[in-house]
């Protein structure tokens, strides 16, 4: 088996949503501070992180746009294990909006569908959160009558940041289609023929948290 890592790594004072705080992350109690409670030569960080949930590579779950909905602990495991998936090739288009014709005759159905818009290059530059592609309203209807498992970019959002309605999300997250933002590296994988893996911590009441993406690919 192949691997290919799709998140980005997480550190103290990374941004990855523009007016939200980035991580503070250290240490709880030091290696040295630990000492005095082990054997000679015995020693352990104990680490702590303080963060929003949309951090990084990260998951969203009906729960972060709708109240009593699907939030992280009740994800179905096989919705984001494993799941049979496909990329669409967005890198051609000059237009902002990703649509619906990029999906037509496609077998959308329980599968993770990736839209490599080739945006992740702007990663932590000034340029990632301005002008970012997206995906429309009307490729997202399109996409949730096929009902695939999940939805991912590899931008800082699915919809138009200009759009305070975030039709994609409600579309989505009302049928229960997990989306994934913040996604890269989908230019290393093939059109199909692998699956996709976003597994988040099983915490209540955040309804977003950030996910370790990747890909598996078979040896042919």
């Amino acid at each position: 088996m192949q691997y290919i890592d799709l998140s980005h790594e997480i550190y103290n004072g990374l941004v990855s949503v523009r007016g939200l705080p980035g991580p503070s992350i250290g240490a709880f109690l030091s290696r040295a501070d630990s000492r005095a409670h082990y054997a000679h030569g015995t020693e352990f960080q104990i680490g702590y992180v303080e963060m929003v949930a949309n951090t990084g590579t990260y998951l969203d779950t009906p729960f972060h746009r709708y109240d009593a909905r699907m939030d992280l602990p009740d994800i179905p495991l096989e919705n984001v294990v494993n799941v049979p998936a496909i990329v669409i090739d967005a890198t051609a288009i000059r237009a902002r909006a990703v649509e619906r014709d990029l999906f037509a005759d496609m077998d959308l159905a329980g599968k993770a569908i990736l839209i490599n818009t080739g945006w992740s290059k702007h990663w932590q530059t000034p340029q990632y959160f301005d002008a970012c592609p997206f995906l429309s309203k009307t490729a997202a209807e399109f996409i949730c009558e096929q009902q695939p498992a999940l939805v991912g970019i590899d931008s800082p959002n699915i919809d138009d940041t200009g759009d305070p309605s975030r039709p994609c999300h409600s579309i989505f997250l009302d049928a229960d289609i997990f989306s994934v933002e913040h996604l890269c590296r989908l230019s290393y994988l093939p059109p199909q023929g692998f699956t996709f893996t976003a597994v988040p911590a099983p915490i209540r009441g955040l309804g977003t948290f950030p996910v370790r993406a990747f890909a598996t690919i078979a040896d042919a």
